[in-house]
Order: structure tokens, then sequence, then C-alpha cells
């Protein structure tokens, strides 16, 4: 079993640069939010290959990105970026940035109330943290054509390795219980369509989701198969909750 508070995501940086390169190109809107300061110290949690860590960059401010995917870090370093290995639950700094940015990634961090802490503690005082993550009803169809799969060919989900998906009133208990203030966060509906079509999402996105549930590699592409004919559609019931929140000064 996974050990809890450790992502539940496993990545191929290359076919994700192939397949995933929608997340970046949305990711812009969390990236205006955020609004980097030329000057500025600037952490990235779950940087992956580095996209939107090198449009802070581009706009004058230092950043430092972090993932727990050695490809996805290879990928980041290759362009150049301050890129390291660490998990957003064990961040090992100390007021350390003026602001953390995260895109894509805390639904993947199970002890989401560790991880409030660990960016609490990087932040300086009067610093912001903005970001999107998947909040509550994110790819519940997706998800739930791909569960329905398994279990008819007999793999039991891991169960254990649920994302986190918030409501928005649950995500923001949990940063204010740390200390943060200012919370502001509201759920987005973003259907979305899936350039290379709902199998190769599957194999791409669900890669350590079928890791767990013990699905050979040699049936993987067609339980994928399977999940796109059972979905019938090539657009991802995806939902969003955009946040930005600050450390009192």
């Amino acid at each position: 079993m996974r050990p809890a508070g450790v992502s539940t995501s496993d990545w191929d940086a290359a076919e994700y640069a192939r397949v995933g390169g929608f997340v970046a190109e949305l990711g812009a809107a969390a990236l205006d939010l955020l609004d980097p300061q030329p000057g500025e110290h600037i952490l990235d949690i779950g940087c992956g290959d580095g996209a939107l860590s090198e449009k802070i960059v581009q706009r004058g401010a230092a950043v430092v990105g972090i993932d727990n995917s050695i490809s996805m870090i290879g990928a980041a370093k290759a362009r150049g970026l301050d890129a390291r290995y660490m998990d957003a639950a064990d961040l090992r700094f100390s007021e350390a940035f003026d602001a953390v940015f995260s895109n894509a990634t805390l639904h993947w961090v199970l002890d989401k109330e560790r991880a409030a802490r660990a960016i609490w503690f990087a932040l300086k005082h009067g610093g912001r943290f903005a970001g999107e993550m998947g909040g509550h009803g994110n790819l519940a169809k997706l998800r739930e054509a791909l569960d329905d799969v398994l279990v008819t060919r007999g793999f039991g989900p891991p169960t254990y390795a649920a994302n986190w998906y918030p409501e928005v009133e649950e995500f923001v208990a949990v940063y204010e219980q740390v200390g943060f203030k200012e919370v502001d966060a509201r759920l987005i509906q973003r259907p979305t369509p899936l350039e290379h079509g709902v199998a190769a999402w599957v194999t791409t996105f669900r890669k350590g989701w079928l890791d767990r549930a013990e699905v050979p590699q040699e049936e993987r592409a067609d339980i994928a198969a399977a999940v796109a004919d059972r979905v019938g559609s090539n657009v991802a019931d995806y939902v969003r909750l955009r946040f930005i929140m600050r450390k009192p000064a």
C-alpha cells in the first residue's frame, strides 16, 4: 500500500508533454492570479516539466520548482530551471519565498494538512499563495467509467490512492487552520476537449492508478479503449478549484 501523504501520481515527462500539454496552457488563469513581479522569489509546487515555471521566470521572478517525479524534474532542469525532487508535504524551506504557486498538483497530495503547514512555513510574512487544483466533482464521469471497467475486468480500484477534490469550504478550512487569511477560493466548471482522446488520457493521467490496481501493461490499451467507449466523448469533465490567500505580515 502506498503510504498516506505521498502523491498518488506517476508520470513520464515525454508522454505527459505529448498528451497533457493542455494542463499548462489552461493554467494561465491561475498564473495571472499569482501575478508574479520582477525580483520576487517564487516557489512552484508541482512544477512538472517546468512549462509554467518558465513563464514565471519570463516575468522577471526567480523560481524554485519542486516535484516528486524524477522524470518531470529532469525535463524541468533541461529548460534550465532550478528544479528539485521534493514532495509538497515535505518542503524544506523557511520564510524563503515572496509567493508560492501551484497548478494541477494539490489534488494528488493526500497529506493535505501537512502540505498546508509546509507551504505556510515556506512563505515570508505577507506572502501570497495562488493556484489551481481539482475541485469537488472533478472528472467524476471519467473516474467512474474507469473504475467500472476495472471492476468488470476483475481489478480492484485502489481506493486508498483516491485524489483530494475538495469543496470550497473544506479547502478553506484546511488553509485557515494553519494561519492563512483572505482565502478566496472558487469552483470553476471547465469541460476540456482532449486532443488525444480519452484512451490516451487514461494511460497517461491514470498510469499510477493502473499501476496500483496491478493492471498488466499488455491490458492497458484495451482497458483505456473500453473507458473511452463508455464515456462516449472526448471532453473531460474537469472542475477546478482556483484560489489565492495570504500569510499575514
